[in-house]
């Protein structure tokens, strides 16, 4: 099992969508030197403190051959993956605005389709953007505003906490890509209504004071993830692979590299995980707590009975966003 755990992980750290997370690094040095005192780069949106609460302001991009291998899922996702920033720092979406580039208006239309249905299955207004219809190439891009009372932060796990992964099962996956869809059958049925359900439980759970620290499963995985919070947080971690909630017949490899359209990390008090997982349960979302923060600065895995590193930020950073 050692042997099989180390080839996996390696092949996970250097998987196209981790490597990309490193880009962000030369982003940070150039861009980021000046705003790290007001509002902390790394997280899933920018909380801008606002009265007594937070603007929360994220964008998403999607190149071209997603656009048009998928146009109406990806003008879905455009709102899908935005409203997932927004829960995943305890806030609520306001609205959205984008940026479209197609090179016909049939190109664009089941884009925009897309983008007005996921608007509407998560009760967030398109209040604007930009539209041009002949571009030599197809990409959309899609900004959202929200606004939390209490932050859920990537900055604010702890040593002693313990990890929660809360991932709706209840999908399938989107061919070719790596996407684990238990959002866009809902679409147009009575199932919006609790997506929207779904998304309140992470603001609810930030107010009332049961996790400081979250962040959504990203295209870097649950790992990537993982070790994306741990870098912001300045902490290690052990994660027990036998423990994160996955579907019976998804191999671990790939549910590992798979970006869930509801899956969350959080981290808490272990006297505060029972009633988190409660909450995730009672909405028919599978939650268990499947690893502890630390003072290594290193992510390792646990799996039956083999143990590996998965990343050392002390001797590597990935995003260059450490404390």
């Amino acid at each position: 099992m050692a042997d099989i755990l180390c080839d996996m992980l390696s092949r996970l750290r250097t998987g196209r969508a981790l490597v990309a997370k490193q880009d962000i690094t030369q982003a940070v040095a150039i861009l980021g030197k000046g705003a790290r005192q007001a509002i902390r780069l790394g997280d899933d949106c920018a909380a801008i403190p606002d009265g007594d609460g937070y603007l929360l302001l994220a964008s998403e991009g999607f190149q071209d051959s997603f656009v048009r291998s998928m146009p109406w899922f990806s003008g879905y996702c455009g709102v899908m993956v935005n409203v997932s920033d927004i829960a995943a720092m305890g806030g609520r979406p306001l609205a959205v605005v984008d940026a479209l580039w197609s090179d016909t208006p049939e190109v664009a239309a089941p884009i925009l389709t897309g983008l007005h249905d996921g608007a509407r299955t998560y009760g967030v207004p398109v209040v604007g953007g930009h539209t041009n219809m002949r571009s030599p190439h197809n990409s959309l891009s899609v900004a959202i505003l929200g606004r939390a009372r209490h932050l859920l932060s990537s900055f604010d796990a702890r040593p002693g906490e313990v990890l929660i992964a809360a991932i709706d099962l209840r999908g399938r996956w989107h061919d070719p890509h790596p996407f684990w869809d238990a959002s866009s059958a809902l679409c147009g049925t009575g199932g919006a209504a609790r997506l929207r359900g779904d998304i309140e439980l992470l603001p609810m759970i930030a107010e009332d004071g049961l996790s400081r620290a979250a962040k959504d499963i990203s295209m870097a995985g649950l790992l990537g993830t993982a070790l994306m919070l741990a870098e912001c947080s300045g902490v290690g971690m052990t994660i027990m692979l036998d423990d994160i909630p996955r579907p019976g017949d998804a191999p671990m490899e790939r549910w590992l590299s798979a970006f869930p359209s509801y899956g969350y990390l959080l981290t808490a008090r272990p006297e505060d995980a029972g009633a988190i997982m409660d909450r995730f349960r009672g909405r028919d979302i599978a939650a268990s707590v499947i690893g502890r923060c630390d003072n290594t600065h290193r992510v390792d895995v646990l799996w039956a009975d083999a143990r590996e590193t998965f990343w050392d930020l002390a001797h590597r950073p990935l995003m260059g966003v450490a404390p």
